[in-house]
């Protein structure tokens, strides 16, 4: 089951590559997929194994119905992750940005309440604190010259595909199921999570916005870790992780191999 859920470009490298120290597994924002965390592969420390979850609807999954609901979803990614740690085991931690970063946020929870091996380390990016995310607009209901406006105002998809209308006619059901995805999904109050948390963003993100107390929309994330927490902003939009990739990986890689 595991094998169509993740790409894990690592156990395609040669055999003497040296065994890695710590597994990371990578969630997609909305409209992305494990494409964009395979390069990731090749630029951050060894020690980390890279797995980047591919969620149906793109890629090699392109004809698979997208999911549209987060509890269902994440209930799949719970056998998806039992069973990749038991054919293979090694200590994991969770990674995602944006949609993505709730995904992994929730999978964590899910792995509490269930008794599951927990992560060493969550890592949160280009998300605002959940009970924020509750108040985000119901994008996957716009029309497709305002939704394709929306993706353009996040700077996440090349212009060139933006402007290609036959092509974003292929993109945007996945989209737009994305969204979609966001929007089921409903923030539960519960204890804070007993590993260490660390919140990414990019300083001229517009979408990490302040509460009604005047924080970043990421100071929230303190609150979901009763373990150590840290905050750090780069320099870029929303997209951050691309215009600042090789800050992001070293500082992914500090945060995770200095527990591991």
């Amino acid at each position: 089951m595991s094998e169509k859920w993740l790409i894990c470009p690592a156990a395609r490298a040669s055999p003497s590559r040296s065994a890695p120290r710590l597994r990371l597994y990578c969630f997609p924002y909305s409209g992305g997929n494990a494409a964009a965390f395979v390069p990731w592969q090749r630029e951050i420390d060894p020690a980390i194994e890279l797995c980047a979850v591919q969620l149906p609807g793109r890629g090699a999954r392109f004809r698979e119905p997208p999911c549209t609901s987060f509890k269902a979803l994440i209930r799949t990614l719970g056998d998806v992750l039992q069973a990749q740690q038991s054919r293979a085991p090694l200590p994991f931690a969770f990674y995602g940005h944006s949609l993505g970063a709730l995904i992994a946020f929730e999978l964590a929870r899910h792995c509490r309440r269930h008794g599951l091996p927990m992560p060493a380390h969550l890592i949160v990016s280009g998300c605002n604190a959940p009970p924020l995310k509750e108040k985000s607009k119901r994008l996957h209901e716009l029309p497709d010259d305002q939704l394709i406006e929306k993706l353009r105002d996040y700077n996440g998809t090349p212009r060139e595909i933006l402007d290609n209308r036959e092509l974003m006619q292929l993109l945007l059901p996945t989209v737009r199921a994305d969204f979609a995805l966001g929007a089921d999904y409903r923030y539960e109050d519960e204890s804070p999570l007993p590993i260490p948390l660390t919140a990414l963003s990019g300083r001229q993100d517009r979408h990490v916005h302040d509460d009604e107390g005047g924080e970043s929309g990421l100071c929230g994330w303190r609150r979901q870790t009763s373990a150590a927490y840290r905050e750090q902003w780069f320099e870029g939009g929303h997209f951050f992780i691309n215009e600042s990739r090789r800050q992001v990986l070293d500082c992914l890689a500090g945060a995770l191999l200095d527990a591991a």
